[in-house]
């Protein structure tokens, strides 16, 4: 009976040692919560003035809450009497521990933080990483996804695409289209460039400015092979591109120009 005494008696000292604490960290707890989602929805408000992206702000904004968050916390622990030096050391182990086992993980996440920032591409950007073209569809914290001109879901983890080089394709808002046309030796050079160039002024599409042209391009063994250049918007580039192929080939069959079959030439080449 005396022991129960003794501990109920201490209960009772504790009870009335940190109550007040535990409810002034209680409410310091609930206040603080609405104030950091305050200041997160005024941050987000204010990115969104001053113009900052859609894939940007949120990630800005829940970047702030969870250090103002962290802070609320140790500033809770305080209070209840908890040692904040022990607790941040441990937090530190921790976080050391899984980095060094999340390193690659993290330099992606690194390299996303980055693209957000500095935007090299954005959301619907058309753009050329290594090898892989496409549209962006999606910028996560890890990857960037793109969905290439065949229908193709790619994902490019970020630190290769800020690691590499990137092509942007849609920054200039319009592209040059590279078309090739092998013409015999016999033909006059004059003429055709200028049935060519009719065919891109009637082609549907096709920019006026700049200027489409239409050169020779190199002498080979048995044709000659003309550089066709028009330019078209990024939405419109592969329209562009088949029907001018169409229309050219109409159209030198209409004038009676014999078309070659060059050898080892690559064509339709994306170019700015």
């Amino acid at each position: 009976m005396e022991e129960l005494n003794k501990y109920m008696e201490e209960m009772t000292s504790m009870v009335i040692q940190y109550a007040p604490k535990l409810v002034l960290a209680v409410i310091v707890l609930l206040v603080g919560l609405r104030i950091i989602n305050k200041i997160a929805d005024w941050l987000s408000r204010g990115m969104k003035r001053s113009g900052l992206g859609d894939d940007i702000r949120p990630f800005l904004a829940s970047m702030l809450s969870f250090m103002l968050k962290m802070l609320l916390i140790f500033s809770v622990a305080g209070i209840i009497g908890i040692e904040t030096t022990s607790f941040v050391a441990v937090l530190a182990a921790a976080g050391f521990a899984v980095g060094m086992a999340l390193q690659g993980s993290l330099s992606n996440f690194a390299a996303g933080v980055l693209i957000l920032i500095f935007r090299p591409y954005k959301v619907g950007d058309l753009i050329q990483v290594e090898s892989q073209i496409g549209h962006v569809r999606e910028i996560q914290m890890l990857n960037t996804v793109i969905i290439t001109l065949d229908n193709r879901t790619v994902i490019i983890p970020n630190a290769m695409a800020i690691s590499g080089i990137i092509t942007n394709l849609s920054a200039q808002k319009h592209l040059r289209i590279d078309l090739k046309v092998a013409i015999s030796y016999e033909e006059n050079f004059e003429k055709i460039r200028e049935i060519i160039l009719e065919v891109l002024k009637t082609t549907p599409k096709v920019l006026e400015d700049p200027a489409p042209f239409v050169g020779i391009e190199t002498f080979d063994s048995h044709n000659l092979v003309l550089a066709v250049r028009p330019y078209a918007t990024v939405e419109d580039y592969w329209d562009v591109y088949f029907e001018v192929y169409r229309l050219v080939k109409q159209a030198l069959g209409e004038h009676n120009v014999k078309i070659a079959y060059p050898e080892g030439v690559q064509i339709g080449q994306i170019a700015m």
